[in-house]
């Protein structure tokens, strides 16, 4: 018979703002304790194997919707804004909106983008490169994606900055310090809303070569997106398309300027950043945590979870778990544990969508960045987000390196 998990005695965990680093060991040695502890707003999940069967169980729901709610902010303007995403939707409803749109965001779909992702990643390192110095995270991470996700739109250049600052706005919902911040969040989540009205109405009087024309476009057996749908895609896409990869590019360096042979390896043989990618989000993921709540009673080895239930599975801890990962701690480019690939971009029917395009996003910028950034050193202090936040990564990420020319004069 299952035990209620309010009869367990379990370790405690208490979500402060420590480094991120020294947050995952804290939560690694509890780990050692119990595969899941108490904590102020959930219950975390450490061990691999139990993140990837909850996330693989469609009981769990998605808990994105419930992100400030879980931080405890409890404005009524929440529930009042709140409407079916893509990112919390489920069941049928989930089905088919991935259905219709994951054509459009195939792996095939990133790799129309690849020339361009090269072309923006240049012009960005151009202006520093015969500095021999510069801030990655401000310099190069930040501006990256966004150029990327506006040509995958069909947006126009002149409103890059606006992008930029509307996903950093709206992302602040996934932060601890929600509460502080709804005004800036709802005044972003409105403009965008506005901006993204106008560039779906746009499309549909002239059609391009787009991911909205192509969204626009995606049926099957008579079933399209509706206006509503549209918008919440293409938001999603703004939104979840910007600060996860900047935020990741800037992990990646961080974690690669300490090792230079990898480092080195990518700029002469770009086709290793494929497999090194994948070790750098195993050890230094931008997305550390993801919640679920039980959308109805649970037994899981052995323990009931009722209804409501919320919980984190910590994709950091799994990411390092001693009894899937030989060595966790260590960047090894050729791991023998393909069976148990990185948990960054989730596990079940909640994978994310953009990961192809991430993928390619990091493929094409790490190896531009090693072969024009040669003998990359850390030159002072990295200043790191908050690891309560929902996104992590470096604020600003001071480095040095050996002075390149430019490629456009």
């Amino acid at each position: 018979m299952a035990i209620s998990l309010s009869e367990l005695d379990l370790p405690t965990v208490q979500f402060d703002f420590a480094e991120a680093e020294d947050q995952r060991n804290a939560l690694l040695a509890l780990s050692k304790e119990s595969w899941i502890a108490k904590g102020v707003f959930a219950y975390p999940i450490f061990k691999y194997e139990d993140c990837v069967a909850i996330l693989r169980d469609k009981r769990w729901h998605s808990a994105a919707a419930l992100a400030a709610e879980a931080f405890g902010v409890n404005d009524p303007r929440l529930k009042e804004r709140r409407r079916e995403s893509i990112l919390s939707a489920e069941g049928d409803v989930h089905t088919r909106l991935r259905r219709l749109v994951a054509p459009s965001f195939s792996p095939r779909a990133a790799d129309r983008l690849r020339p361009f992702m090269r072309e923006v990643m240049n012009s960005l390192i151009d202006p520093v490169a015969k500095n021999g110095k510069c801030d990655l995270a401000t310099d190069i991470c930040d501006p990256y994606p966004i150029p990327i996700i506006c040509e995958l739109l069909g947006a126009p250049k002149k409103d890059w900055q606006l992008f930029s600052r509307w996903a950093e706005d709206v992302l602040r919902i996934f932060n601890a310090t929600a509460s502080e911040e709804l005004d800036v969040i709802f005044k972003a989540q409105d403009e965008l809303g506005e901006y993204t009205r106008q560039l779906i109405a746009d499309r549909r009087s002239r059609p391009a070569d787009d991911l909205i024309t192509s969204l626009i476009a995606a049926e099957e057996a008579g079933d399209k997106l509706d206006e509503a749908e549209l918008e919440m895609m293409v938001e999603a896409v703004i939104v979840g398309g910007t600060d996860t990869t900047r935020n990741q590019l800037g992990l990646a360096i961080a974690l690669l300027a300490n090792h230079p042979e990898e480092w080195q390896l990518v700029a002469k043989q770009p086709e290793h950043a494929q497999r090194l990618i994948e070790e750098v989000m195993r050890i230094n993921g931008a997305v550390r945590a993801t919640g679920r709540f039980a959308s109805q009673d649970i037994e899981y080895k052995d323990i009931l979870f009722p209804q409501g239930t919320l919980i984190f599975p910590s994709l950091a801890t799994g990411n390092f778990d001693g009894d899937v990962f030989s060595d966790p701690e260590q960047l090894l480019m050729n791991r023998t544990e393909s069976h148990s690939p990185q948990l960054t971009f989730g596990s079940g029917i909640h994978y994310c969508l953009g990961a192809s395009l991430a993928r390619a996003e990091l493929q094409e910028a790490l190896p531009l960045i090693a072969a024009r950034m040669p003998h990359i050193e850390i030159s002072g202090p990295v200043r790191y987000k908050v690891a309560t936040a929902g996104i992590y990564g470096p604020d600003s990420l001071p480095v040095t390196f050996t002075p390149t020319p430019p490629l456009i004069s």
